[in-house]
């Protein structure tokens, strides 16, 4: 067989050359064609369900919402496997489908089959599936770094939140943009117990205080002089000094209100961390994680 090769080569120059002229080309188009990937994406069909209780104990987690969550996906056509786990005030289902199956209509009977449950959760008790994405999609990190000092994390960490991370989920491919590391700016309200004695005043009325006060209301326009007025109640907090100023009880002895800051300490702060991201040995920075969608290649996205 080795034999009639050669002879046939031997005889056949210009054949065998165009041969090897049309394996070079196939050869280019291949390299230049064939998508690469740092780790083919291999792992199952699946959508995960993501529930937050915060506060409480594995065991109640897993009694009133994995539970309930985990039975109502058993009976989801072409699920494979149902894993269930729970967490100190967190909940994760993982929902396997049959090889094949197209993610986008996993995704739309999880959520058919989660409205069916949700009526059954805990009262403020809402979840969520995760994004279309898997373990091997994490394509990309990025660490914000200011090397003049003009910002602390927790402006590095707004910047990330609002701006940049919006800016990348834009791209095509991209499933998440996860922020990690800094500090998440929040208002703080430090009740002071001795003034709230004082005042006979308890924390309930306090938080209802609060919360009605953060809302703008709507009203209704009124006609005057040819022209229409919208009239609307205010009452969304945009600084610390709206905060300060909510009313929270009308003093019965003197009729005169009592504010939040009578009775409080309101200032910007962190809020708690469970990790922080870190740079190189040089201290502590913001990052992002971008998380590819499923089925993309990495590389190119």
């Amino acid at each position: 067989m080795v034999t009639k090769i050669i002879e046939f080569s031997v005889r056949n120059p210009f054949i065998v050359i165009m041969l090897i002229l049309f394996t070079l080309v196939g050869a280019v188009y291949a390299i230049k064609k064939t998508p690469l990937d740092a780790i083919p994406d291999l792992s199952d069909v699946q959508v995960i369900i993501f529930t937050e209780w915060k506060g409480r104990s594995p065991d109640l987690v897993e009694d009133q919402v994995t539970y309930p969550i985990v039975t109502a996906m058993i009976a989801a056509p072409k699920v494979k496997v149902v894993r269930g786990y729970s967490f100190f005030g967190l909940s994760f289902v993982y929902v396997l489908f049959e090889d094949g199956t197209d993610i986008y209509w996993a995704r739309s009977r999880t959520l058919e089959y989660l409205d069916k449950v949700t009526g059954n959760l805990p009262p403020g008790v809402s979840p969520v599936i995760g994004p279309d994405a898997t373990g091997v999609g994490w394509g990309f990190e990025y660490a914000l770094v200011d090397e003049s000092g003009k910002h602390d994390l927790a402006e590095l960490r707004s910047f990330q939140d609002w701006y940049l991370r919006y800016w990348l989920e834009s791209v095509p491919g991209v499933a998440e943009v996860a922020s990690v590391g800094g500090f998440v700016k929040q208002y703080q309200i430090i009740l002071d117990p001795n003034k709230l004695l004082a005042f006979d005043i308890p924390i309930s009325h306090v938080v209802h205080a609060v919360r009605n006060s953060n809302n703008d209301v709507g009203g209704r326009t009124i006609e005057f002089t040819g022209k229409e007025y919208f009239v609307r109640g205010r009452g969304y907090v945009r600084d610390l000094k709206d905060l300060e100023d909510i009313v929270v009880e009308v003093n019965p002895a003197t009729g005169s209100p009592v504010l939040l800051k009578d009775i409080a300490t309101v200032k910007l702060g962190p809020d708690i961390r469970r990790g922080i991201a870190e740079l190189d040995g040089r201290g502590e920075v913001v990052g992002g994680i971008v998380v590819v969608r499923y089925g993309e290649n990495v590389l190119d996205v």
